[in-house]
Order: structure tokens, then C-alpha cells, then sequence
């Protein structure tokens, strides 16, 4: 596999696209053994294609571009004003909010960033915002995306882990309200300081905050609506995607009235470049993982790791560092994809949890897309508001200290991560 790992950093630094990157060097694996059919590459690409347990990702993708046309998007904003426009720095903290908002309608942290950058940035930046802060809020704001139901970095783990999605949905609630309580101290400190203006001259009402959650309240029902369908056992994750669809599709339709033929349609469009873009890098990531099994190559990370040490606390944040590293140059889907089945069976021998652990796993590659050099959600936020990249990421130093540190606090508390999910689907 040392063979197969060259080839895939080698074709990464070409800038050769990720599907592609991946599909090649696993394919050098079968070179090497030629006893192995060269059917075989083909034979696991299709079969995995075939995964049922994968349509949840399609079709909450498929949902989340419904929703964002559905006009969710301008309420949330509204609450998010009415919840933080008070506060020091005023757009930075609505920004946060939204982003913890968000989650239940995009799922990804990339297309958050880049909707922030365009929603919110100029306005950011003429309230006398520096640049790089504007864009390092934004960017790691977005941090909060995926973590909020239904998140795809939860769906892919859950999928390819055979961990329940739904206790991650859970878990996910607990981990995003921790992450957002870190980076809106961070921003108000940095705001304080220089006396960045509020966005409301005061607290918003009970009687305003309760109109905006009226008027969000479908945005904010969806979250609660897939955890509790999952708990009762009325779907299973496969067919909740389905009726989010059919949810989306009702709210833009009937209650805001807001998704018109022409919406509709640029919904279905924007999915099928975003699911074709999943699904083939999925695809392909089957015969990377083909000769990862074949290899051994998680018993031999295993070995290493029990080398090391045997607690289990110890090994999560080791490969937490890990994934944060490897975030620098790979995408967390890729990550994510590639790495559950390597690193969830250390975690498990070692009788670590497997929600707890993929908190802290998902938590990690998820950084990777606000740092450098090959940030996604960073070059978006930057490009868009024309930040160089030096000064994004001396602005953002702080924003990346809060996030790492999160990391660190749900490895050393799984009853943190865990006690919404125990709560909901027992122990």
C-alpha cells in the first residue's frame, strides 16, 4: 500500500481531481498483485453504487437544495438577528447562529461558507471588520454546519461504520452547541477589544425572538423531526431522506409559498452536480479501501497504536492529530470515506465508543476545510471577499485554537458527547 499512498499524494499535488486521485492509485494495488482479476476494481466501484444504506446521502442532499429554495434561508437569518444581533460585533455572532442554523438545510460547511461570504461579508466588512476576521468568522462558523442533523460527514460515518445515524444525530446537537459557545466567546473577546459595533442597539423582545422562531419554525422542527422518526422507528435512515425530501418540497410549496416551478428545477439541477461529485468520489473510494482490507492495513495501524498505548482516550486524540493533519491537504469527505474503516476498529478493540469517537473523528476533518493549503470552505470565504491568505489566517488563529480545543474537550467527555443520544435511544 506504501506504492498506492506515493501515488495518491503525488497525484494530489498535481491537482488532479479527488475522484480520480483515488481511483488511480487504488488501482495500482491490482498492479502490484497480479494474481488478483483486474475485473475486481470494476466489480467493488459498481457494488458500491449498489449500497442501500448510501441513498440517504442523495436524497438529503437533494433535501437541503429544496430547503434552501423553500425561502428557510431569510428566517433564519431573522432569528439569528433577534438571538445574537445585541452582542459585541453584532454580524459576527449572527453569522455563528446562522451557521448552527443552517445545518438542518445545507448539511455542509463549504456551502454555508460560501453563502455567509456573500450574505453577510461586505456587510462585515463596512461595519469596520478586518478582512481576514470577516472571512476566519465565516469560515469556521461553518464548522457548525455539519454538525447539525442531518450533516453528511455524520451520514458517511454512520453508513460506512454501521453506526447508528441516529444517536450521531444526537450527539451532534450537544457537540454543536459546545463549538458554538466557543467561537462566540472568541469572536465577542476579539470584538470587545476592538470595539467592533453591535448590530441592534439592544436585546431583542421576547415577543420579537418569538416571532422569528415562528416564522423559522420549520427550519428548526426538521432536526427534532429526523431524530424523533429514527427513535420511533417509523424510518430508517434511507427512507427518512425521503420524506425530508417530500418535507422540503411541502414547506417551499404550501407553508412559505416560495418554491415555484423555476426554483424546483434549479434544486434538481444543483443536486445532481452535488450528489454525481459525492457518489463518484464514494464509488471510487472502494478500491482504495479493497486493498486497505486486503493489506491489513488497519490491523497494522492498530498494532502501532497499541504500541503506544492502550487507553483508549489517548488513541482517540492521537488520531484525531492525525486527521487534523492529514486535514491540511485532504478534503474531510475524502477523510472521512477513507478513514472510518481504518480507525473505528482500533477504537472499538480498544472498547471506546463509537458515536463518542466519530464526534471527535468528524470534529477533526472537518477543520481541514478552513486551514491551509487546501481549506475548501477557506478559499471560498477568501475568494469571495478578495482576503488574502496570510491575513485570513493570522485573523484566524484564535477561531482555530477555540475549534481544537473543542476536539480535545469531547475526547476527554464522552458523557458530554453521549448523554443527549443515551437520553434518546437508551444507553
Amino acid at each position: 500500500m506504501l506504492i498506492v499512498a506515493v501515488a495518491f499524494v503525488i497525484l494530489m499535488l498535481m491537482g488532479m481531481p479527488l475522484a480520480f486521485a483515488i481511483g488511480i492509485s487504488g488501482s495500482l494495488f491490482f498492479v502490484q498483485h497480479p494474481e488478483l482479476p483486474f475485473t475486481i476494481p470494476v466489480q467493488v466501484t459498481v457494488s458500491q453504487t449498489q449500497n442501500f444504506a448510501l441513498l440517504a446521502i442523495p436524497l438529503f442532499i437533494l433535501a437541503g437544495n429544496f430547503m434552501n429554495r423553500a425561502g428557510i434561508t431569510e428566517r433564519l437569518l431573522d432569528l439569528a438577528s433577534a438571538l445574537t444581533g445585541h452582542l459585541r460585533g453584532g454580524l459576527a455572532q449572527i453569522s455563528l447562529a446562522l451557521s448552527a442554523l443552517m445545518g438542518s438545510v445545507s448539511g455542509s460547511a463549504i456551502a454555508d461558507a460560501a453563502m455567509q461570504s456573500r450574505l453577510l461579508g461586505d456587510g462585515m466588512i463596512r461595519r469596520g471588520f478586518t478582512r481576514g476576521f470577516a472571512a476566519g468568522v465565516i469560515s469556521f462558523g461553518s464548522v457548525l454546519t455539519p454538525l447539525v442533523p442531518p450533516g453528511i460527514g455524520m451520514i458517511l460515518y454512520g453508513t460506512i461504520g454501521q453506526v447508528s445515524i441516529g444517536r450521531l444525530f444526537a450527539a451532534g446537537l450537544t457537540v454543536a452547541v459546545a463549538m458554538w459557545l466557543a467561537l462566540a466567546l472568541t469572536a465577542s473577546l476579539t470584538a470587545r477589544r476592538r470595539a467592533y459595533p453591535t448590530e441592534r442597539p439592544a436585546r431583542a423582545s421576547l415577543g420579537e425572538m418569538g416571532h422569528a422562531a415562528r416564522l423559522g419554525v420549520w427550519a428548526l422542527l426538521f432536526p427534532v423531526f429526523l431524530i424523533v422518526g429514527l427513535r420511533a422507528g417509523l424510518f430508517t435512515p434511507s427512507e427518512i431522506g425521503a420524506v425530508a425530501v417530500l418535507y422540503a418540497v411541502f414547506v417551499g410549496v404550501l407553508i412559505h409559498r416560495k418554491m415555484k416551478l423555476k426554483g424546483f428545477v434549479e434544486g434538481l439541477e444543483s443536486s445532481l452536480s452535488d450528489i454525481g461529485a459525492v457518489m463518484f468520489l464514494i464509488a471510487l473510494s472502494a478500491i482504495f479501501s479493497y486493498g486497505i482490507v486486503l493489506d491489513r492495513v488497519p490491523e497494522v495501524i492498530a498494532n502501532l497504536l497499541l504500541g503506544a498505548t492502550e487507553n483508549v482516550t489517548l488513541v482517540m486524540i492521537l488520531i484525531a492529530l492525525v486527521v487534523v493533519l492529514a486535514g491540511f491537504f485532504v478534503d474531510a469527505t475524502v477523510l472521512i470515506i477513507m478513514l472510518t474503516p481504518i480507525v473505528l476498529p482500533v477504537v472499538q478493540e480498544l472498547g471506546g465508543d463509537s458515536v463518542h469517537f466519530g464526534m471527535v473523528f468528524i470534529v477533526a476533518a472537518t477543520i481541514g476545510n478552513f486551514t491551509p493549503p487546501v481549506g475548501a470552505a477557506m478559499y471560498a470565504v477568501c475568494s469571495i471577499l478578495r482576503c488574502p491568505m496570510g491575513e485570513y489566517w493570522s485573523e484566524s488563529v484564535p477561531l482555530f485554537l477555540a475549534v481544537t480545543g473543542v476536539a480535545v474537550l469531547i475526547a476527554l467527555a464522552p458523557g458530554l458527547v453521549l448523554f443527549l443520544p443515551n437520553l434518546i435511544f437508551g444507553g
